[in-house]
C-alpha cells in the first residue's frame, strides 16, 4: 500500500505542476463545454424569407405577421415572381421562398380552404427539415384562429398539403405535450453528451500523452525496473486520471446547471458510478496507445484517430438509428455511446438502475476488456 502511495504523490505533483497541463484538463474542457453546447445545434434561429404575395389582404397580412411574431423568420426580400425568389435561394440571400396565391383570403371565407406555396434551400437537408416544420406549425395555429372567427372551421393547408375538410366536417383538435424537454431547448440534449466527449479527452488523450511523456524522459524506464508490482505502477499511473477526470466531471456539472439550466431528473450517484465504469475503459485505451507509441506527437495521432470514431459513432451529433445497419453494429460496441445514452436517460427523463442496466452491464464489460487488454499490451512492451 505505501508503494502505492508514493507512486500516487509523485504522478499528482508531477501533473500539478506542469502549468499547461493543469490548463489542459480544468480550462480547456470547460472552455469547450460552454462553446459547444452553443455551437452544437440543429435548431435553425432565424430563416430569411422571400415573400411573394398577390392577394395583399387582411388575412394574406395575418399569416406573414404570424409568421415574423414568431422570431423564426425575416421578410429579407419581396417581390411578385417566383423567379426572383429562386434567384435569392440560389445567391443563400434567403433561405425560403413564401407564395400566398391572388384570392387566398376568398377562398377561405368561400371555400373554407386555401393554400401556400413555400420553397426551401434543401442544401442542408436537416435545416430545410427544422425550418419546415416551423412553418407547418405557426400555418396550423392560424388556421385554428381563421377557424374560430368563421364557423364552421376554416382549414388552411399548407405547402404539398392536401385539401382541407369541407364545410360541416367535424373538427378534430389534436393536442400534444413534449416530455423530458418541454422547451425543446437543443443544449439540455447536447450538454451531456458533451460532458462525455470531455471525460474522453481526459482519460484516454491525456492519460496517453502523460505516459508517453515519461517514455520520452526515460523516467518510465527507471520506474519499470524498481521493486513495484506492474499492477500497483499501473494503478499509480491511472488512478490520478481517473480522479481528475471525475472532477472535471463535476465542474461540467455545476456549468451545466448553472449556465445552460440543464435538469438533473435523476440520482447523481448513478451518473459517478457509470462515469467511473466508463473512465475505466477511457483510460484502458489511453494507455495501450501510450503502449504502441514513442513519442507524444505520435499519441496524439493516434488519439485523434480513436476520438474521431469515437464521436461520429457515438451518437452524440447524429441519432445511431439514422445509420446504416452496418455502422450501427459498429456503434454497439463503443462504450461512449453507451455511457452518452445514460447520461441523457437519467439526467433528462430521470432514469433509475434498471432502466439503465444494459448501459450499465455494457460499460462493465467494455471497462474489464479494454483494462485487460492494455495491461497484457503493456507488459508486453515493458519486457
Amino acid at each position: 500500500m505505501r508503494p502505492l502511495l508514493f507512486l500516487l504523490r509523485k504522478e499528482f505533483l508531477q501533473i500539478l505542476r506542469d502549468p499547461a497541463m493543469v490548463r489542459i484538463l480544468f480550462m480547456i474542457p470547460i472552455v469547450q463545454l460552454v462553446v459547444l453546447s452553443n455551437a452544437a445545434t440543429f435548431e435553425v434561429k432565424r430563416s430569411r424569407m422571400h415573400l411573394i404575395d398577390r392577394d395583399r389582404s387582411e388575412m394574406s397580412r395575418g399569416l406573414v405577421d404570424r409568421m415574423t411574431a414568431s422570431r423564426r423568420f425575416e421578410v429579407a426580400e419581396r417581390s411578385d415572381r417566383v423567379e426572383q425568389g429562386n434567384l435569392g435561394l440560389m445567391r443563400r440571400t434567403v433561405d425560403m421562398v413564401m407564395v400566398i396565391p391572388p384570392h387566398f383570403e376568398r377562398d377561405i371565407v368561400r371555400t373554407r380552404g386555401a393554400h401556400v406555396q413555400m420553397f426551401f434551400n434543401a442544401e442542408d437537408g436537416a435545416a430545410a427539415g427544422v425550418t419546415s416544420s416551423y412553418a407547418g406549425v405557426i400555418l396550423t395555429r392560424y388556421a385554428g384562429e381563421l377557424g374560430a372567427r368563421l364557423q364552421p372551421m376554416t382549414a388552411l393547408a399548407g405547402a404539398r398539403h392536401e385539401a382541407p375538410p369541407g364545410r360541416g366536417q367535424p373538427r378534430v383538435e389534436v393536442r400534444s405535450r413534449n416530455r423530458y424537454n418541454a422547451e425543446l431547448d437543443y443544449r439540455h440534449y447536447m450538454v451531456p453528451g458533451i460532458l462525455v466527449q470531455l471525460l474522453t479527452i481526459v482519460g484516454t488523450l491525456l492519460t496517453a500523452m502523460n505516459t508517453v511523456r515519461e517514455k520520452e524522459a526515460g523516467t518510465l524506464e527507471q520506474l519499470n525496473v524498481t521493486p513495484v508490482s506492474k499492477g500497483v505502477f499501473i494503478a499509480a499511473k491511472l488512478l490520478p486520471m481517473w480522479i481528475i477526470a471525475l472532477v472535471v466531471l463535476s465542474i461540467g456539472l455545476l456549468v451545466a446547471k448553472l449556465v445552460f439550466s440543464v435538469p438533473m431528473e435523476g440520482s447523481l450517484l448513478l451518473v459517478y458510478a457509470g462515469a467511473g465504469l466508463y473512465l475505466m475503459a477511457a483510460l484502458g485505451i489511453g494507455l495501450w496507445v501510450a503502449t504502441i507509441t514513442e513519442t507524444q506527437q505520435q499519441a496524439m495521432f493516434v488519439n485523434f484517430a480513436l476520438l474521431l470514431v469515437y464521436l461520429l459513432m457515438s451518437g452524440l451529433f447524429t441519432p445511431v438509428r439514422s445509420m446504416p445497419e452496418w455502422a450501427q453494429w459498429i456503434a454497439r460496441v463503443n462504450p461512449m455511446m453507451h455511457f452518452i445514452t445514460l447520461m441523457r436517460a437519467v439526467m433528462l427523463k430521470g432514469a433509475g438502475v434498471m432502466d439503465v442496466a444494459r448501459e450499465l452491464g455494457v460499460l462493465v464489460v467494455a471497462s474489464v476488456l479494454v483494462l485487460s487488454i492494455a495491461v497484457r499490451q503493456y507488459h508486453k512492451g515493458a519486457h
